[in-house]
This record gives structure tokens, C-alpha cells and sequence, in this order.
């Protein structure tokens, strides 16, 4: 894909079953995981405990209204389709409310599957990319064998460690990630992990910049050239992206928009979108 600007690579991967489906999960976020009282969230909430806002029929009662509550965490939370993997195959639509026995396993899987999912989600973007090719095969046979992971037993998956495996993909992603960054011109800035919270970045160059990592909590990016940046796992909470031009950059997800702050004049990879709350 080419921009007005140069190379532009689409990132992101469309694959629905990668995106979150809460109308065939039975609403594992809001009961599995626990949440502690922050700026993120109003209350405190146990892990296999039900949210307070959450009715019988799986949906979330202030769905409309979570950031004006005090729950903006969950608007920026994505399970990149593990809901709906354990709601409806792992767990073949036995609900946990119909089905009680279901729950502590079915909360333990929840976790785990979310992991893969997230891998799945970065090596399906990997195997986008043309400037990747040199490593498609390797991430092919990633895909094939987490895919695989993904269809198992509940007892198998519960207990299951990704560390191994994620050391193993991540491994391929940073070759992914410095294949698709050489072709950027000139030399390209290294902040891997760094600590860039409330940096004054406003305007900066950061095309084909390793910001794998990095955080970035309200640091000022308006107006940044972030084209063909790698973003995985960056902390975008409150970054200011006014203006900013995301197109291209790589493992970029919906989630680190939600947690930013943007406007229509920010300009960001498909098939992601603006996020309601940005002006």
C-alpha cells in the first residue's frame, strides 16, 4: 500500500475471529479477570467474581456510559476473540451460570487462550507484511501450531505455560519488525522499552522507530511521524496523538488507540478505528 508520502503498510489484521465478539461470549472479561479501585476502575473486583454491572443476560448494564462511571479500563480492554473461543468451542455454549461446574475452569482457561489469541494476532499481521517474507514460512508453521493450541481441551489449555511459545514468536516478530523498519531511510531511533512517559515528542520523526515496549503515558506525539513504527506492546495511555500519522506502523492495536488521545486529524492504520471518545 502506498501513501502520499512513500510506503505505507496496512497494519492491523481484519480477521474477525482476532477481534472481540461479546454477543457469543458469556462475558469471561467482566467475571475471570480482577480489577483493582484506580483511575482504571471504580471499584475492586476478585477474579472469578462477577462485575457489579453485569447483568443476567451477559451484557454490561453502563455499557454506554463506562467512562463517565469510572471504568475506563474496560474501554480499553480487547480479548482479541478469546471470549468467544472459550464461550463457544472450548466450551461448546455451556454458559457458566447454566452450567456452574463450568466456571473455575472455564476462568482459568480464559486467561490463557487470551494469550494465544494475542500471538495469533501479531503473527497473522506478521504474514501481511511483503517485506516479512523471509520469515512467512516460520511464522506459517507459528500460526498452524498456536491455531492448534487454540481447538484444545479445557484440561489441556488451563494449565498450559506460553511463555515457551511467546519466547519462540516474539523471537520472529523482531525479525519481522527489523526486516519491515530497514527499508524506512536513514537511521531509525532505537527506544525500545524506554521510559518516555511524558515526553515532549510533538512533531518528532519517529518513522521506522523501535518503540517496542516503551512507555509512553501522556507523552505529547501530536502532530509525530510514527509511519512504519513498531508499537507492540507500547503504553499509549493518555498519549496525546492529535494530529499524528500511524499509517503503517506495525503490531498496532485497537486497544493502545483506545487508551490514547486523538482526533480526526490522526491518521491510523486499517482496518483500526478512531475511537469514540477522541475529538
Amino acid at each position: 500500500m502506498t501513501g502520499d508520502n512513500g510506503p505505507v503498510s496496512t497494519s492491523s489484521t481484519s480477521d474477525p475471529t482476532l477481534h472481540a465478539d461479546c454477543a457469543n461470549c458469556f462475558a469471561l472479561c467482566c467475571v475471570a479477570l480482577p480489577f483493582a479501585k484506580s483511575t482504571d476502575f471504580a471499584v475492586n473486583k476478585a477474579a472469578g467474581t462477577p462485575c457489579k454491572n453485569l447483568r443476567q443476560d451477559f451484557r454490561c448494564g453502563v455499557h454506554t456510559q463506562l467512562r463517565d462511571k469510572g471504568f475506563q479500563g474496560c474501554t480499553v480492554f480487547d480479548c482479541f476473540g478469546a471470549g468467544q473461543q472459550v464461550s463457544q468451542v472450548t466450551f461448546g455454549g455451556r454458559d457458566w451460570r447454566t452450567h456452574p461446574g463450568t466456571a473455575g475452569q472455564m476462568f482459568e482457561v480464559f486467561p490463557v487462550m487470551r494469550q494465544l489469541h494475542e500471538l495469533l494476532f501479531y503473527v497473522t499481521e506478521a504474514l501481511t507484511l511483503p517485506d516479512a517474507r523471509p520469515v512467512h514460512a516460520e511464522l506459517r508453521l507459528a500460526l498452524a501450531e498456536t491455531e492448534a493450541l487454540t481447538r484444545a481441551d479445557a484440561e489441556t489449555l488451563a494449565p498450559f505455560d506460553v511463555g515457551a511459545l511467546r519466547q519462540g514468536i516474539n523471537a520472529l516478530l523482531l525479525r519481522t519488525s527489523e526486516l519491515v523498519r530497514a527499508k524506512v531511510p536513514g537511521r531509525t531511533k532505537n527506544h525500545r522499552g524506554a521510559d518516555l512517559m511524558g515526553a515532549r515528542l510533538s512533531g518528532a520523526d519517529l518513522r521506522g522507530a523501535n518503540l517496542r515496549g516503551a512507555y509512553l503515558i501522556a507523552a505529547d506525539l501530536s502532530r509525530a511521524d510514527l509511519r512504519t513504527a513498531d508499537l507492540i506492546g507500547a503504553d499509549l495511555r493518555d498519549t496525546n496523538l492529535r494530529g499524528a500519522d500511524l499509517r503503517g506502523a506495525i503490531f498496532l492495536t485497537q486497544p493502545q488507540l483506545n487508551a490514547a488521545q486523538g482526533n480526526k486529524t490522526t491518521r491510523i492504520p486499517t482496518p483500526l478505528t478512531h475511537p469514540t471518545h477522541w475529538t
